[in-house]
This record gives C-alpha cells, structure tokens and sequence, in this order.
C-alpha cells in the first residue's frame, strides 16, 4: 500500500510530487494519457519564472520530473480508469487491470480544452492553433489573429489579444454572442476587433510555418471564404478531466472539483486536488505549481494526522 498516489504530471502533479519525495513519503505518480500535461502540446513558455530566456514546454516538463525522481518518486505508465474513494484505504483501477491502494489520493488531473474538430486543427495546436491567449498571445504582435468563440471567455481573449495583435477577428458560428453584456460591449468598444458572427469553421488552412488562414461558411448563404490569420485561437470552453470520479467527490456545474477554501482539501477527507482540475479561472503554469506545492503539504499534514491517531491508540 502506497501512503500517496498523485494522478497527473503536468505543473501541478509534478509540483506535488517534488514536495512529497522531499518529504520522505515515495510518492507514485500516475502519467496518465498525456505525460506532462497540456504544456507539452506547448513550444516556447516564456512566462514561467526563473528563465529568463523562455524554456520549450516539453523541456520545462522534463526538468520537473527529474527533479521529482531525483528525490525518490516513483512513475507509472498508464491511466486510472476509475476510482473507489468510498472506503479506505482508497482503490484506483487502471485501464491495465492493476488495482493500486493508497492511503491519500491526489488529483491533478487537469483540463482539456474543448476544440472545433475540423481538419488541420488538432495538427496544428502549438504550431498557430492555441487555446490560451495568455500563454502564447505574444508570439503574434503585429499579426493578424482569430478568435473562435462568443462567450465570455472568448470576449476576455480577443480582449487581450488586441495588445499584441495589429487585427483580431471574432469567429462565432450564431448571430449573437453569448458572453455577457459587460463583455461584450467591452469587446464592442475596441477598434482592433472585427467581428464575422453567423459563420461556421470549416478548415485550419496550413502556411510555411503555422496556419495561413481559417475556412468559415457563412450559414445565411452557404458560401464559403477564408479569413487570413496568423494564428487561431480557440476559446469555447475547457472541461475538467473528472469522468473517472464517478461523481464521488463534489464539484461545481461544469464539473470542476470542489476545495475548501485557502487548502487543496476536497469533499472526502485524504483526497486532494490541484492544477485545472479545480481551477476554471487561472489556468496557468505557475498557478498550477504552486497548488500542488499546497496540494502535498495538505496531505503531508493528513497522513501525520493518521500517524499521530495510530501511535495513541
């Protein structure tokens, strides 16, 4: 029996990790589909402190899982299919067969950005397609950018694209946005958005070096144009990676984990979250780490909380 098991290695997963090895508690830590997590999907991360002159997100990944093996955590391939969080010790499941116990869980599962589904996309997520605008927005000052969205999410991102970008155009399949009021006039309001409401994404169209431009029909007409852009941002949401929970643990409507306020504390007690798993506001590199820093001292506290309980008895 393990004493903790962390499901996830991207920022927060690994954070946690390097927390708890350092505490003696040999942490395993599940990789899951996409070891390292969403960063890798990334090129140049620039905003991340301590490199001063950007770091390749593959790489920036591959550092912190050193640094969590160089004092004792231990990895394991594979993808925890379900969970019995209902009885202790706890019960993972993975997809393989093999069933790993542990007194302590701690979720940094993540978010998956949610994408269009049309060809060129997924290909090119990283090389001119982005789901963060405050990730990679700077790459693009003095070029042209798409925004496809009409909530607020992609409200804020076209938003803020405008301080690098020389055009932003707003893509939105409807003929009204769904943002709210606030966010919408905001957006109305800056001179660098155009806006192409009522049409339909049909293609990422490649370039030499990223993407040239996005296909769109115009649902009134039927016809079909090509916008050119630079870069493609994709802003209709996220979804939190919380299908295996089987609903055992509570979380907000859109399905993100629950923590106790100031702690990473979820509705069971020994179970923790961290990264974008619970956070549907930040969702950045460096917020994600220090949750699981917050993450691993929670559940060291916990599992001293166990010890001290046993030793009286």
């Amino acid at each position: 029996m393990y004493k903790t098991i962390v499901i996830g290695t991207g920022p927060a997963g690994l954070t946690a990790a390097i927390y708890l090895a350092r505490a003696n508690l040999e942490p395993l830590v599940i990789e899951g589909t996409q070891p390292g997590g969403q960063l890798t999907t990334t090129t140049e991360v620039e905003n991340f402190p301590g490199f001063p002159d950007g770091i390749l997100g593959t790489d920036l990944m591959d550092n912190m899982r050193k640094q969590a093996e160089r004092f004792g955590a231990k990895f394991k391939s594979g993808r925890v299919s379900r969970v019995d969080l209902q009885s202790r010790p706890f019960r993972l499941f993975l997809e393989s067969g093999e069933t790993l116990i542990s007194e302590s869980v701690i979720l940094s599962t993540g978010a998956t950005a949610n994408l269009l589904h049309i060809p060129n996309e997924h290909e090119y997520v990283g090389r001119g397609v982005s789901t963060c605008a405050t990730c990679d927005g700077f790459f693009f000052r003095g070029k042209k950018v798409i925004v496809v969205g009409g909530g607020d999410s992609a409200m804020e991102e076209a938003h803020f694209l405008t301080r690098f970008a020389k055009e932003v155009r707003v893509v939105h399949r409807r003929n009204q946005l769904k943002a709210s009021q606030i966010m919408q006039d905001r957006a109305r309001q800056n001179e660098k958005i155009e806006w192409s409401l009522d049409r339909t994404p049909l293609e990422v169209i490649p370039g030499e070096k990223g993407v040239s431009g996005l296909k769109v029909r115009d649902n009134q007409t039927g016809d079909e144009e090509i916008f050119e852009a630079d870069g493609i941002f994709v802003a209709i949401g996220h979804h939190p990676n919380t299908e295996f929970l089987d609903g055992q643990l509570l979380t907000d409507r859109q399905g993100y984990l629950i923590v106790k306020p100031r702690t990473s504390e979820t509705s069971i007690p020994g179970v923790f979250a961290c990264g974008d798993v619970q956070d549907p506001h930040y969702r950045q590199a460096i917020t994600s780490a220090g949750s699981g820093a917050i993450a691993a001292m929670d559940c060291e506290r916990f599992l001293e909380e166990i010890s001290d309980r046993l030793i009286r008895k």
